[in-house]
């Protein structure tokens, strides 16, 4: 069962909430019938305006809003790259340095369409990242995003060598399995593993918006989500 999304702040002009796993923010091209976080909304805050978007594997903070002016005012936001976006990413291996900007311009994949390149022909993409915590074989990263391409974190971490730790496409893993990190004595059963966490290793942490109306900056931030909390956990136990 799909989690709704969480409203955190809501006034005449937005909506503020917490997206979760597994919702695109508006139809997909091929499933336009299956509900959206905005379809979900829109049935208790009437007509909403999409302002940004975020993966459908990827949960964490965005914005709607209520009105043309509204959308207006944060849609010029989005295009000038004056909004603060931040997420954390659990990435494969240890990063050479801990901390750096990515600048390099991402463009689609023409050889294989709906995924993203590094590519002369791209568009700007710029990245910031540190590294808050380090593993053995993973690493927790900050990251700010100043643009906001398509795929840009997944395209910029796999660039360095170190891709989300669950990644279909970047990775080519669909899933985080505790025996990968706990080899030793693993107890085997008759039932097959499941996966400690099986969607991409990625949370929008922060969003910092001016209001449309009010003119005040505001910053909301949640923290993450339990399943990349369980991941952390097993990770600081038995991948140090």
């Amino acid at each position: 069962m799909i989690e709704k999304p969480e409203v955190i702040f809501e006034d005449a002009d937005i909506i503020v909430v917490v997206k979760p796993v597994g919702l695109t923010v508006i139809p997909d091209r091929i499933h336009t019938e299956r509900p959206t976080v905005q379809s979900i909304l829109e049935k208790d805050y009437g007509k909403l305006f999409v302002v940004h978007r975020i993966d459908k594997g990827t949960s964490g903070v965005m914005c709607f809003a209520r009105n043309e002016a509204a959308h207006r005012h944060l849609s010029l936001q989005f295009q000038n790259h004056t909004v603060k976006k931040v997420y954390r990413a659990i990435v494969k291996g240890r990063l050479k340095q801990h901390e750096g900007i990515i600048n390099a311009p991402i463009a689609e994949n023409t050889v294989r369409p709906g995924t993203m390149l590094i590519h002369k022909r791209g568009k700007d993409a710029l990245t910031h990242y540190a590294v808050e915590e380090e593993f053995k074989h993973a690493s927790l990263v900050r990251l700010e995003i100043k643009t906001g391409r398509t795929h840009q974190i997944r395209v910029h971490m796999a660039s360095l060598g170190n891709p989300l730790l669950v990644d279909e496409v970047y990775a080519k893993a669909d899933a985080f399995y505790f025996s990968s990190i706990k080899k030793k004595n693993y107890k085997q059963t008759d039932e097959e593993e499941r996966p400690t966490i099986a969607r991409l290793t990625l949370h929008a942490s922060a969003l910092t918006i001016v209001h449309p109306v009010t003119e005040r900056e505001m910053t909301f931030e949640v923290k993450l989500p339990k399943d990349m909390e369980i991941v952390l956990k097993l990770l600081r136990r038995y991948d140090v």
